[in-house]
């Protein structure tokens, strides 16, 4: 089975870290994965927004027109993604910026306040690390354990192993946030 997933935000919100976490839990779980990341030459503070297909096969091609599931940590990333998430497809939404629900009614939709929730850990940057939690939970892409795991060993590989404790606690509270 093949799942993709677009996540989307601001520049600094952790989108391209998310999805690459993603990818490689992706990889370590022995799937077959594409990570395509895009952002403007702005970057903190402007949009940011990449691609990670999830599969059994090889994956012919990490542009993706119709995701299976929709990460928005934003109202621009809302607006300009939900149109194109498949019938029957997942959309997260960030309640803590985005003040508008899912339009659609053939998407599953779930609204968490994903900078609550990080914030609830004592770590605000957090946030996309609740959001791939979410995302875990609402799809079952992925254990949670081997997210974990390759996020511990992203982290720390990037000189930031003193977050990994508080990432791992966001990580988790969006997982539970998902009924």
């Amino acid at each position: 089975m093949e799942r993709s997933v677009i996540i989307a935000g601001f520049g600094g919100q952790g989108v391209i870290l998310a999805g690459k976490i993603l990818a490689q839990a992706g990889m370590d779980h022995g799937l077959e994965v594409t990570w395509l990341p895009s952002y403007g030459p702005e970057m903190r503070g402007g949009t940011a927004n990449c691609t990670v297909v999830l599969s059994e096969e090889p994956v012919g091609s990490p542009i993706v027109d119709e995701p299976s599931a929709l990460i928005a940590l934003n109202l621009p990333s809302l607006d300009k993604f939900e149109p194109i998430v498949v019938s029957g497809g997942t959309i997260l939404v960030n309640s803590s910026l985005v003040d508008r629900g899912v339009s659609r009614r053939d998407v599953r939709a779930f609204t968490l306040p994903l900078n609550a929730l990080a914030a609830k850990v004592g770590s605000p940057r957090s946030l996309n690390m609740a959001a791939l939690g979410a995302y875990l939970k609402a799809s079952g892409a992925i254990p949670l354990d081997v997210a974990r795991q390759a996020m511990t060993h992203a982290l720390e590989s990037e000189g930031k192993g003193k977050t990994v404790a508080a990432n791992v606690q966001a990580l988790e509270e969006g997982y539970n946030a998902v009924p």
